[in-house]
């Protein structure tokens, strides 16, 4: 499995994953390097009872503005003008990254894991969700590590149908977020970030 960036610590990247909008269509790695990193989280991050149930389109260059245009024809179908406009402004900054991370869930392997374990049914859809939300982190924690500036959207579902014909995948995959990447060009979102008590969020017991 490949390392994260060699001057970071698994820790180090954690406590610097954030989020970033201002981005160039630049990389700061191969794109060789992207697609490892994609595959690695693919190939290792955990899932209940091994279900392996998440998916991802990578989508780089002219890929990735290509489906930043789609989003922004199907908004514009659906949207008022005055709203359209201001969504748009987004949208742009977003096509001018580097790369977009489509995420997906294979329901058709959930519903197969449902049938097999009758006893836990109701519980693997809400598992399909952790999954895809560790890949989504180990993912971003490891573009970011590069050096790279990442930022996490959710307009699914109205462009998840132009996005299975564009780009070929299959119907029983359910779209859950779009990773947009690219060259940082200015700071995070949020320079200092506010942390609640952690004391009001953890319990330990039994340590010595």
């Amino acid at each position: 499995m490949a390392s994260l960036a060699p001057s970071k610590s698994f820790a180090e990247a954690i406590k610097d994953r954030r989020t970033y909008y201002a981005l160039s269509n630049e990389s700061t790695i191969p794109d060789a390097r992207i697609e490892e990193i994609v595959k690695d989280a693919i190939l290792h991050t955990p899932s209940a009872f091994n279900s392996q149930t998440s998916r991802a389109v990578v989508l780089l260059g002219e890929e990735h503005v290509k489906m930043w245009d789609i989003t922004v024809e199907v908004y514009k179908q659906q949207l008022p003008e005055e709203k359209f406009n201001r969504a748009n402004q987004r949208f742009q900054g977003f096509r001018a990254g580097y790369g977009t991370i489509l995420f997906y869930e294979d329901t058709d392997v959930v519903r197969e894991f449902q049938d097999k374990f009758k006893t836990y049914e109701d519980k693997f859809p809400g598992w399909s969700e952790q999954t895809n939300g560790m890949h989504q982190f180990v993912i971003w924690t490891a573009l970011e590590a590069e050096g790279l500036g990442v930022n996490l959207q959710h307009y699914n579902p109205l462009i998840d149908v132009r996005l299975e014909t564009e780009f070929k995948v299959p119907p029983t995959w359910n779209l859950k977020a779009q990773m947009v990447f690219g060259k940082p060009t200015a700071g995070p979102a949020v320079a200092n970030k506010e942390f609640k008590p952690v004391e009001e969020r953890m319990k330990v017991f039994g340590a010595k």
